[in-house]
């Protein structure tokens, strides 16, 4: 990735945050802080990884993503309206009566490919899309984030089983390892460490990258797969809340929703009008 490339994503990382903040405020929705830690990663993938087609949603060789952390919807509905799917406006209809902007990720939207919400999920689906793509002789891939607190689910650990014994080279998960779920610390609640060697032992071709350098996450993601014949993890270190000081590594954010007033700070941290 270029210097000015670099640059592009990173400043849309900063739209989708300041998206993100606007649409949580003006229901009193949760989840800011995992939208905040992965918009780098999104910003990213739709910055040039993604093979896809916004103006043609259903195109049968796109590359798919499943947010499995499917209460980080308002960030990806933002990924997705910057990436030209459907207009920014609609996003001011998130979670208002009769909107398809649901809370929780919805496959009514264009460039949403499954509905996601009950954590643990989303790398099944993943793994099936991947062995339909191989079934069928075509190039498409599948990309899964993952949260870390979903990785307690053993659903989760059933296809990270069996996609390398299928040789799903064009399955990759993607960990946004903000080291925070919803009822505390991770290390504390159920300690994933060593993640790392847990993905080799299971027959992954793994890489750690800093989930918010841009020139890291493109040299990374436009590597995969990072073995032939074997599925690829990211592990993104990522900081829940990233991007707003308050918000940062702050559990209280996985629930509350900014007044005008933390909106207006927030936005001025990024440097976005109110």
């Amino acid at each position: 990735m270029t210097i000015n490339n670099a640059i592009a994503t990173s400043t849309r990382a900063t739209q989708l945050r300041a998206h993100a903040l606007r649409m949580v405020h003006a229901v009193n929705a949760s989840h800011i802080g995992t939208c905040l830690s992965m918009a780098d990663l999104l910003a990213v993938l739709y910055g040039g990884i993604l093979n896809v087609h916004p103006s043609e949603p259903q195109w049968p060789n796109r590359d798919r993503l499943i947010l499995s952390k499917g209460h980080g919807a308002a960030i990806l509905y933002a990924a997705l309206a910057e990436a030209g799917f459907f207009a920014v406006d609609e996003l001011a209809t998130y979670c208002q009566k009769g909107s398809q902007f649901t809370g929780h990720i919805s496959h009514h939207i264009p460039g949403v490919e499954v509905s996601t919400g009950s954590l643990g999920h989303g790398l099944s689906f993943g793994t099936g899309m991947a062995l339909a793509s191989k079934a069928d002789g075509l190039n498409w891939r599948v990309f899964v984030i993952l949260s870390d607190g979903e990785l307690d689910e053993g659903s989760n650990w059933e296809p990270i089983l069996l996609a390398p014994h299928l040789k799903l080279d064009n399955l990759i998960a993607i960990v946004d390892y903000n080291k925070i779920q919803s009822f505390g610390r991770v290390d504390e609640v159920l300690p994933l460490e060593p993640l790392k060697a847990k993905w080799e032992a299971f027959g992954w071709e793994v890489q750690e990258v800093d989930g918010h350098d841009h020139q890291a996450l493109h040299a990374t993601l436009g590597t995969i797969p990072f073995k032939p014949g074997k599925p690829s993890v990211v592990i993104a270190h990522t900081i829940k809340g990233k991007g707003v000081s308050f918000m940062e590594n702050e559990l209280a954010w996985h629930y509350r929703s900014p007044n005008e007033l933390l909106l207006e700070q927030a936005l001025a941290e990024l440097g976005c009008n109110s």
